[in-house]
């Protein structure tokens, strides 16, 4: 481990000491997909030697998402997860009380969504310090993740956290790189782009794709990506998912300092302690979270107002709220009558491709 973790601190000395300009563009671009696959190899290490996952750690998922609670030691977030879903996690004014993952959850229109308190990170985590790589690894499985801030301590703790979650592919509010790329047999490095590009060239990416030894591929870029966007895509295992800064303890700070924090984006101020703006919060992790609510309407019968069944909403159609409700249900199905703003009729007939909208009634009629 120390020698892998010599070769990262080596290679972020040397671009820490390279100019960034055209000229040291493709040796820039070496040095990022060499840092990417140290990193990789800290984030899977081998199967050999003792210590396990450590306890409390692989908390089976549950519900109908789940948000993460990420932050420096004390600042509140066994204290947010107390007050959110009355689950105990031990309070104290002292750092790193809470040493294990500890879950809650949260119903909340009628969703139920998994809160997981985390461990403390400390600074160095993404290089194997503390039980960081346990709690980002818990992290990466996470549908949102709560970044929770001290008010009235620097705003510096968030660059750090965020740096420590992108060292494990880890991408915060970003969308995935629109870039193509796809190996082949033969042919070299053929690469196209449709727009000007500043930060990419022709000998770079050749550089790039020769360290993971990559000899033929087409790349294609519909944007003007960097080094480190095509590092992501060949690398393939990185985790794009929405972020909410929790900005907490704000009862200590000024009116006019919470005016400006207010103003930055994917921000939440909240006090746990004396319950500000909790509320605010729920709803902003919601938004976030996506989630669409589909009832259920028996034959003859009402719909089901209290019990949703709740879906992503990049998967949303019937097939989809079929697979949710039972897997052998598309075999019997013939097709379903729609309720809502997804449909112009109410009701009307749609077959398992139909794209349904937030709060959608269904009603499946399945083959005799």
């Amino acid at each position: 481990m120390a020698t892998v973790m010599q070769k990262i601190k080596d290679i972020e000395d040397e671009m820490a000491r390279t100019q960034k300009n055209k000229a040291t563009a493709h040796h820039l671009g070496l040095l990022k997909a060499k840092l990417a696959k140290l990193r990789r190899e800290l984030l899977t290490p081998s199967s050999k030697g003792g210590g396990g996952a450590g306890e409390g750690f692989d908390v089976t998922k549950s519900g109908d998402a789940r948000v993460g609670l990420v932050g420096f030691p004390s600042v509140g977030k066994s204290t947010l997860l107390n007050k959110l879903t009355g689950t105990f996690s031990e309070v104290a004014s002292y750092e790193f009380t809470t040493l294990t993952c500890i879950p809650g959850v949260i119903m909340y229109r009628g969703a139920k969504i998994q809160l997981l308190d985390l461990p403390g990170i400390i600074e160095g985590a993404k290089d194997g310090k503390g039980r960081g790589r346990q709690v980002i690894s818990t992290a990466r499985t996470c549908n949102c993740i709560l970044i929770v801030l001290d008010a009235i301590k620097p705003i510096t703790h968030k660059r750090l956290i965020e740096k420590e979650l992108e060292g494990f592919g880890i991408r915060l509010n970003k969308e995935p790189p629109n870039l193509t790329f796809r190996k082949k047999d033969k042919g070299g490095i053929n690469f196209t782009t449709t727009v000007a590009n500043t930060h990419l060239d022709l000998e770079t990416v050749k550089a790039i794709c020769s360290e993971y030894r990559i000899h033929n591929a087409d790349i294609t870029l519909r944007y003007d990506a960097t080094a480190d966007d095509l590092i992501d895509v060949i690398e393939g295992s990185r985790i794009y998912m929405p972020c909410i800064y929790v900005l907490n303890k704000i009862d200590q700070i000024t009116l006019e300092e919470l005016e400006i924090l207010d103003k930055l984006p994917h921000y939440c101020p909240v006090s746990a302690h004396l319950e500000w703006n909790l509320d605010g919060l729920l709803d902003m992790i919601w938004e976030y979270l996506d989630l669409t609510r589909i009832y259920t309407k028996p034959k003859g019968m009402n719909p089901d107002y209290e019990d949703p069944v709740i879906l992503s909403s990049k998967k949303r159609t019937v097939e989809d709220f079929c697979i949710r409700i039972h897997k052998d249900m598309l075999k019997q199905f013939k097709y379903a009558l729609v309720w809502g703003s997804s449909v112009k009729h109410k009701p009307q007939r749609v077959g398992k491709d139909h794209e349904l909208e937030d709060e959608d009634v269904v009603q499946i009629i399945k083959k005799v």
